[in-house]
């Protein structure tokens, strides 16, 4: 799981990003000043870092030309417009330069795309005797190839990227079809029973009453 620091004086501004990240399964840590996320910094190590430049204690460029060392890829992300801003900041060695307000999903565009540049996306996944890759879409059991529907195959990463989680239908529902959860199990249930049926999951694949399903170890 990539993780990302987001230095952000503003905090509504900086819990909202959290929350859209942490979604799409980041981990993520607020510092809501600039000392406070070079303490971090100093202490963690980041995949990516999204950096205010109105900061208290230090500015996000003072704080860039500490974090550019690492090698961290940074995403300046701020309030100011201004062409010259936005020059200083790209000079200093930001990799990207998002201007506020902005659209929620084109800052996880950009964030998607800065940390597969860097290279720190993984583009395989693996559980049990199943392995993925993301990139292929092609899915095999213990090197054999699994034929997925599309569905199928998008319930399934999102089965092992939050596995030992309780997933609630809903949710599971609402993030695999892109479209609002009406009420009606029918649909996910029996995608869930053809995954069991062609991984051999029946261990793995628990079903959680009154919510819906949570993918972990079998015994």
């Amino acid at each position: 799981m990539q993780r990302i620091l987001i230095v952000e004086d503003e905090e509504s501004i900086a819990n909202l990003i959290k929350v859209n990240l942490v979604v799409e399964g980041y981990h993520c840590i607020c510092a809501y000043d600039g000392k406070m996320g070079a303490d971090y910094i100093e202490k963690e190590m980041f995949d990516l870092i999204l950096l205010d430049i109105m900061l208290p204690e230090i500015n996000g460029y003072e704080l860039l030309e500490y974090v550019k060392p690492m090698g961290t890829p940074v995403i300046f992300l701020t309030a100011k417009g201004d062409v010259d801003d936005r020059i200083k900041g790209l000079k200093l060695g930001a990799d990207d330069y998002i201007t506020k307000p902005f659209q929620v999903g084109e800052l996880m565009a950009r964030v998607e795309a800065l940390l597969r540049r860097y290279g720190k996306i993984n583009n395989k996944l693996a559980f049990a005797d199943v392995e993925i890759d993301m990139v292929s879409r092609i899915v095999s059991k213990r090197g054999n190839p699994v034929d997925l529907t599309v569905k199928e195959f998008d319930l399934l990463v999102e089965l092992i990227q939050n596995k030992n989680v309780a997933l609630y239908r809903e949710k599971l529902y609402e993030k695999v079809w892109g479209e609002p959860y009406v009420g009606d199990t029918r649909t996910l249930d029996s995608h869930i029973q053809r995954l069991r049926r062609k991984l051999n999951w029946d261990n793995y694949i628990k079903t959680v009453f009154r919510i819906g399903y949570r993918l972990e170890d079998g015994e």
